[in-house]
């Protein structure tokens, strides 16, 4: 098939490219038509059924053209395919993107790593070992997700200690944590601090209860 043709299908919106694998095509080492007829595979799920005919038919290419698309992409290391027992316990070919999705997971530690290189204090490894192990690819993401949005690294130690106060050791947790902390205005570790002032106040506030208030004789009740 003609890039151009494939290009089209691209632009016609048959098939969605997120935008994250299209800036990192160069890394994946791939033509630009080998790279859109992976997307194509990439949008029918995880696991398929290995059906030429039906490449075919949705790419507008000749099977010959599938084939050689296939072939390329299996010998790059983005698919499989095998023959698997179905759930009627039949045998069937269908094509894996497991080897595909353990390619982005390095790409994006790759990334993630190169553009932490100049941070002080890498957050990354605070956060990896106080969890006790490695973190995900997902994990990264939203670490550099709080970074790109200038959040300080001693305000994440600080969400950090807040969730392992609370016998938490989750990043969605800490990530609620900054996510509140940002609604209510809080910026710094010292904002922090004040706001942990005001909540115990508050609290001794609600524990000083007058006794002489709610002291009741039931004895002399009419």
């Amino acid at each position: 098939m003609k890039s151009s043709k494939l290009i089209e299908i691209f632009k016609n919106g048959n098939i969605v490219i997120p935008l994250f694998l299209y800036k990192n095509l160069d890394k994946l080492k791939l033509e630009l038509d080998e790279f859109i007829f992976l997307m194509y595979l990439y949008n029918l799920g995880d696991k398929f059924l290995f059906n030429p005919n039906k490449f075919s038919d949705e790419m507008g290419s000749n099977l010959t053209e599938i084939m050689n698309y296939i072939s390329i992409l299996t010998d790059k290391g983005f698919i499989r395919v095998e023959v698997l027992k179905n759930e009627k316990n039949l045998m069937e070919e269908v094509i894996i993107l497991e080897d595909f999705y353990n390619k982005i997971a390095l790409i994006t530690i790759d990334e993630v790593n190169s553009q932490t290189t100049n941070v002080d204090s890498n957050i990354f490894e605070i956060i990896e070992k106080e969890f006790g192990r490695t973190l995900s690819p997902i994990e990264y993401e939203i670490i550099k997700a709080w970074l790109d949005n200038n959040m300080s690294e001693e305000l994440i130690k600080e969400a950090i200690k807040e969730a392992t106060f609370n016998g938490v050791s989750n990043l969605r947790y800490i990530d609620k944590i900054l996510y509140e902390w940002g609604k209510a205005g809080i910026k710094t570790v010292q904002d922090v601090e004040s706001n942990r002032k005001k909540r115990n106040v508050s609290k001794e506030k609600d524990n000083d209860i007058d006794l002489d208030i709610v002291e009741w004789n039931w004895f002399d009740e009419e």
